[in-house]
């Protein structure tokens, strides 16, 4: 597949290739991960001053109407350049979920702010236990005047230790596993009794377990619409990770065909050795058919297409996982033991590709669930 693109797009492209092959190339983003904060707010303003954080959004919300196509664009160019700045966080999930599922108020009140880079935002979905069940929720939330007072524990929310709200998931009825009956809260960070305990993740960006003990929240959406409203919000997040996950897949290929012209051994290039070259090969053919997969998925994201999308998101997060663990492995094996160093950025590309198949569920989860889903088809 091979999506042809639009005048606009194509510019859009061009814009942050331009600005990320200026501002953010290794060393830069090096010691943005090194940073006490973890991330770049300058960065942040200038994606924000480019138009990126309003490229996803309609028109009628103050958005530049450009889709999930415009995030696919963006989270290519990111996975090249192992941006860590919280796009998907604050733009495709917290963003995404508020245009969809919020009142007409809370678009116009909330998404200005995230489109001109004031604020950050996060989702807090996942629970111990859960396992990539957006269903399984212990976190109550209980009606107090205007307001609701959530009470329980999120983990491993990604850029947590960043934000200033927090869209949660908390159960207003029904029993853990339940469909019905959760219910999307927006939480202020600096609310009382909302405590975080911050860690780094495998790929250098900042996480949080979050305890909430009768914080207040927002109600978002309709009550007990929840689970709903987060699965479509999950297949937009896998078109986003999967753009992104190509992305450092074809960086990762075009440093090990480099690598491979240069690095002599027996007094030549490795790259003239013919395993190494059915090797490489192999890792090509994975790129192509990955980009390929997520040109469809997001296509069909793009064109509303309800019939079998979950079972296409499935399939193409585990599909195109599997093939991003098979590069980077033969990435890291064909640069050998420099391949794994923190001054080569080869071993930075391993652990996102890695980070990434673990969000929203890891190969194998998806391969069940696309069985699942082509069964009940």
């Amino acid at each position: 597949m091979d999506i042809q693109f639009t005048e606009e797009q194509e510019l859009l492209r061009s814009s942050v290739q331009r600005l990320l092959r200026d501002q953010y190339d290794f060393d830069a983003r090096r010691k943005i991960v090194a940073s006490e904060d973890g991330f770049s707010r300058k960065h942040w303003s200038a994606f924000a001053e480019l138009g990126l954080l309003a490229a996803p959004f309609s028109e009628a919300v103050g958005g530049l109407g450009g889709g999930v196509l415009s995030t696919m664009i963006i989270m290519q160019e990111f996975g090249r350049h192992l941006v860590v700045e919280p796009f998907v966080e604050t733009v495709v999930l917290a963003g995404g979920l508020i245009e969809e599922a919020g009142s007409e108020e809370q678009k116009q009140g909330l998404l200005p702010e995230i489109i001109a880079g004031n604020e950050i935002w996060s989702l807090a979905w996942s629970e111990k236990g859960s396992r990539f069940d957006l269903a399984t929720v212990t976190t109550t939330a209980r009606r107090d005047g205007d307001d609701y007072v959530l009470t329980g524990e999120k983990t491993a929310v990604m850029s947590a230790p960043w934000v200033d709200y927090l869209i949660v998931s908390a159960r207003t009825s029904g029993h853990r596993h339940d469909r019905g009956g959760v219910s999307l809260f927006v939480v202020d960070r600096r609310a009382a009794n909302l405590d975080l305990k911050s860690f780094k993740t495998i790929d250098g960006r900042r996480a949080a377990e979050v305890s909430l003990r009768e914080v207040r929240g927002q109600l978002l959406g309709r009550e007990g619409d929840g689970v709903a409203a987060l699965e479509a919000c999950r297949d937009r997040a896998i078109g986003a990770l999967c753009a992104e996950l190509v992305g450092a897949m074809g960086e990762l290929n075009a440093a090990t065909l480099e690598y491979s012209k240069t690095r002599k051994q027996f007094g030549v290039t490795i790259g003239s050795f013919q395993v190494l070259q059915h090797r490489m090969v192999d890792m090509f053919i994975a790129h192509q058919e990955a980009l390929s997969l997520m040109q469809h998925l997001n296509l069909s994201l793009s064109a509303g297409e309800e019939a079998g999308l979950s079972r296409l998101a499935s399939g193409a997060k585990s599909k195109i996982g599997y093939a991003g663990k098979f590069i980077a492995d033969q990435a890291v094996q064909l640069h050998g033991g420099m391949g794994m160093t923190d001054e080569l950025n080869v071993g930075h590309y391993f652990k996102r590709i890695s980070s990434i198949n673990i969000q929203f569920g890891d190969p194998a989860y998806h391969v069940l669930r696309y069985a699942q889903l082509d069964a009940a088809a």
